[in-house]
C-alpha cells in the first residue's frame, strides 16, 4: 500500500513539474511587444468631447449648419474606425462619429455604468449637443443598430430617419438564437490554444492603462470569432478585415449580463417610430443577413431593406461604394 501511494505521489509530482515547466515556458515564449492604443485620457492629441462627465473619442466632418448624421458603431466595445467611409456624406451633412463609453478610444468605465440606459442617455446627450434641438439622422451598425432601435422607442421625435445595418438581435428569442449559433465557434482546440497563448501574451502588455491587458485579450477573442471559417460575417474565401483601434473588454462583458427586459427593449422603436427606416444586409451574411433583417423591416411601421452585394456583416468596409450610395439615396428621398 505504501509503495502504491509513493508511486502515485511521484507521478503527481512529475505532472506538477511538467505543468510548471509548461507555464514558465509559455510565459517566456510569449515575451514580446503587444501594443494597445491609448484612450483619450492618456493621449491629448485625440479628438474628444465630454458628454455626461465622460470623455469620449469623437470627431466630426462637414459644415455644422448642414443636417446632422450621427454614426453608431458595433460591439459593444468596438469603435468607429471601419465606418469612417461614411465621412463621404459630409459634402451634404454634418457627420458625427464617436466611440461609445467604455469602447474604442473613449474613457473606460466600471460595468455598472455600461448598460442600455447609460448608452441611451449618452446618445440622447450627443443628439442634443450636435442637433441643437432639431431631429437628426442616425446610422447604426451591428450593436449600434440595436442601440438605435432602442433609441427610436426612447426618443422617436429626435430622429428624422434611421439606418440600421444588420442589428444582431432585437428581442430575447433572437438573442437566444444568436447565442446558440455563436457557441459553435468556441468549441474547438484551436480556441482553447488561442485563449491559453493570448492569456500569456496579455501578461506582457505594458500599459497605457490598467484595462489594456484585458482589452488586448478580448480583441484577440473577437478577431478569432469574426474570422472563423464557418462564420458568415465575411464572404467565402475572404477574411473579416474591418479595422479597429481598440476593443473595450468591460463593455463587452457587461453586455452579456443584460437582463431579458433590457434585451426586449431593443425592439421598442418598432411600434412607435413612424418615420422612414432603412435596414441593410450584407449579401454574404447568411446568419444575421437578409432573412433576419427582412423580418426586422416587417416589424417596423415604415421600413425598407436593401441587400448590399459582395459584402458581409460590415458592408461599410466590404463594399463602401454600394453601401454609401444606398444610404445617401435614402437620406435624400
Amino acid at each position: 500500500m505504501k509503495k502504491i501511494l509513493s508511486t502515485i505521489l511521484k507521478i503527481f509530482g512529475i505532472l506538477i513539474l511538467f505543468m510548471v515547466i509548461g507555464v514558465v515556458s509559455l510565459y517566456v515564449i510569449t515575451i514580446g511587444d503587444y501594443p494597445v492604443a491609448a484612450t483619450v485620457l492618456d493621449d491629448p492629441t485625440l479628438p474628444s468631447i465630454e458628454i455626461l462627465d465622460v470623455k469620449l473619442h469623437a470627431e466630426t466632418f462637414g459644415d455644422p449648419s448642414n443636417p446632422v448624421v450621427i454614426v453608431l458603431h458595433g460591439g459593444p466595445g468596438a469603435d468607429y474606425r471601419s465606418l469612417l467611409g461614411l465621412q463621404a456624406l459630409s459634402d451634404t451633412y454634418f457627420v458625427v462619429f464617436y466611440d461609445q463609453r467604455g469602447a474604442g478610444l473613449s474613457e473606460r468605465l466600471p460595468a455598472e455604468e455600461l448598460n442600455l440606459d447609460s448608452y441611451l442617455n449618452e446618445l440622447d446627450a450627443i443628439v442634443e449637443f450636435y442637433g441643437k434641438g432639431e431631429p437628426v439622422y442616425i446610422i447604426g451598425h451591428s450593436w449600434g443598430a440595436m442601440l438605435l432601435s432602442a433609441f427610436l422607442g426612447y426618443a422617436p421625435e429626435k430622429v428624422e430617419k434611421a439606418v440600421m445595418a444588420e442589428p444582431g438581435f432585437l428581442n430575447m428569442q433572437e438573442f437566444q438564437n444568436w447565442t446558440d449559433y455563436q457557441t459553435q465557434f468556441y468549441e474547438s482546440l484551436d480556441y482553447l490554444w488561442l485563449m491559453t497563448r493570448t492569456g500569456f501574451e496579455s501578461q506582457h502588455v505594458k500599459g497605457p492603462d490598467e484595462n489594456a491587458a484585458e482589452d488586448y485579450l478580448f480583441a484577440q477573442i473577437v478577431h478569432y470569432f469574426v474570422n472563423h471559417p464557418d462564420n458568415p460575417y465575411h464572404c467565402p474565401g475572404e477574411s473579416y478585415d474591418a479595422p479597429g483601434w481598440r476593443f473595450g473588454s468591460t463593455a463587452s462583458k457587461a453586455s452579456s449580463q443584460a437582463s431579458p427586459e433590457e434585451i426586449n427593449r431593443l425592439e421598442s422603436g418598432a411600434d412607435v417610430y413612424e418615420k422612414p427606416v432603412l435596414f441593410l444586409a450584407g449579401e454574404c451574411d447568411t446568419w444575421i443577413g437578409e432573412e433576419l433583417q427582412r423580418k426586422h423591416a416587417e416589424e417596423y411601421l415604415n421600413a425598407d431593406l436593401i441587400v448590399i452585394p459582395n459584402a458581409g456583416h460590415d458592408m461599410f468596409w466590404d463594399n463602401p461604394d454600394a453601401t454609401i450610395k444606398a444610404v445617401r439615396q435614402f437620406l435624400k428621398d
